[in-house]
């Protein structure tokens, strides 16, 4: 093994908290980046240290400038850098231009990425491993026409989603034909901003769909291993409002059958570090299909956390520096040793408008009293009395 003595997560709030708190109680120095309007940000003060990031640039644009992420993480001489989740956690060029700097990457190899992060080519590769999947179309032409003869192949109503990312960005119902065009270019556009990256793609809508989704864990050593599942179909605006652990609904032969799938995919994928397979179950049916995977961690990962007792921030970094699931390592168990304890439900909580269509809202916090006692877990950002959230 080749031990991390230094990270640099490249993201902010919540996430990058969380991955602080997992590296110091490894002992391993922490590093943060902020963006201009950011730095009162509470990400950068629970870092060792902490940088500016993308001069001149707008917020998300500072983020996702990888030639100044890299810059920081050279100057403050870090081994590692983690991505979080959003950003540029699932892009194979950051993931490569990592390696290339000698800096390891705290996620899949680039490849891996490609074929997973890239929801078009994960659907090809599941159908390949015998995984069922939703009716879809492959990433949309620019054609209008082209488009609209696809969208009557797959049949309305349609579910439009970006090809590379998640967290509801880029995704759209289809009704019909005529909301069609308009709803693509706002797509496209919502996509470009979050992702870099506008490409889309067309998904037949289950109407009475459980969104549930497997948590999978790979090392660099060809062993892969489940940490059962997650019920995720509390929605609001396509992004998940309430998750919990496990799914309530699954009897144990539906389970097994659920995370077999997962594995089989992402033993196909070559898989390793932490990801979720994502499927939508007919609610009617009981038929499962796969959606997509998320080659990072993901905000719900805290309830898998609870009720399996596995830190899947430091079993990603012990991944990192080369420890085998099933050996040694207490924070890599075997399969066998992952039980499930309990249930978990988690709950985001975020500033928004009630009177605007509960729109996201940002000022000052005058009061704040956060959730304490035996079984409760605050993943917070910069939530405290007297902390101003900015329009940022």
């Amino acid at each position: 093994m080749k031990p991390i003595k230094s990270i640099l997560v490249a993201n902010r709030g919540e996430i990058a908290i969380r991955v602080f708190r997992a590296a110091s109680e490894l002992g391993i120095r922490t590093v943060a980046i902020y963006a201009n309007e950011d730095r009162f940000a509470l990400h950068r003060f629970k870092a060792d240290e902490s940088y500016l990031v993308g001069t001149g640039q707008k917020p998300i644009a500072a983020y996702l400038d990888i030639a100044d992420i890299l810059r920081v993480a050279k100057d403050a001489q870090v081994d590692a850098i983690h991505p979080g989740y959003g950003f540029l956690s699932e892009n194979p060029e950051f993931a490569e231009a990592c390696a290339a700097a000698g800096i390891a990457f705290i996620g899949p190899q680039p490849q891996v990425m490609r074929d997973l992060g890239n929801k078009v080519a994960a659907r090809n590769l599941a159908v390949a491993a015998g995984v069922p999947v939703v009716p879809a179309t492959g990433a949309l032409p620019r054609e209008l026409d082209e488009i609209k003869r696809l969208a009557r192949e797959v049949g309305y109503p349609l579910m439009l989603k970006a090809s590379w990312g998640g967290g509801g960005r880029g995704m759209r119902a289809i009704e019909s034909e005529e909301e069609l065009p308009g709803l693509l270019e706002v797509a496209r556009r919502e996509a470009l901003a979050a992702f870099g990256n506008d490409e889309v793609y067309l998904e037949k809508l289950v109407r009475r769909a459980r969104h549930v989704e497997v948590q999978v864990l790979g090392d660099t050593h060809g062993n892969l291993v489940h940490l059962f599942e997650r019920d995720c179909s509390v929605q609001r605006r396509n992004q998940k409002v309430v998750e919990r652990a496990p799914a309530p609904y699954l009897d144990e032969a539906r389970r097994n059958e659920l995370c077999d799938a997962a594995l089989k995919l992402c033993r196909a994928a070559h898989y390793t570090h932490a990801g979720t397979v994502e499927f939508l179950m007919d609610a009617d049916s009981g038929a499962f299909y796969f959606i997509e995977v998320n080659p990072r961690i993901q905000v719900e990962h805290t309830v898998t956390e609870q009720v399996t007792g596995v830190d899947i921030v430091k079993a990603q970094i012990r991944v990192t520096e080369g420890g085998r699931i099933g050996g040694e390592d207490a924070y890599l168990p075997a399969q066998a040793d992952i039980r499930l304890n309990g249930h978990a439900l988690q709950c985001r909580v975020t500033t928004e408008d009630p009177e605007n269509a509960f729109t996201p809202d940002y000022g000052r916090i005058t009061a704040y009293r956060s959730a304490a006692g035996f079984g409760l877990r605050l993943d917070g950002g910069t939530a405290y009395t007297g902390a101003v959230i900015t329009p940022f």
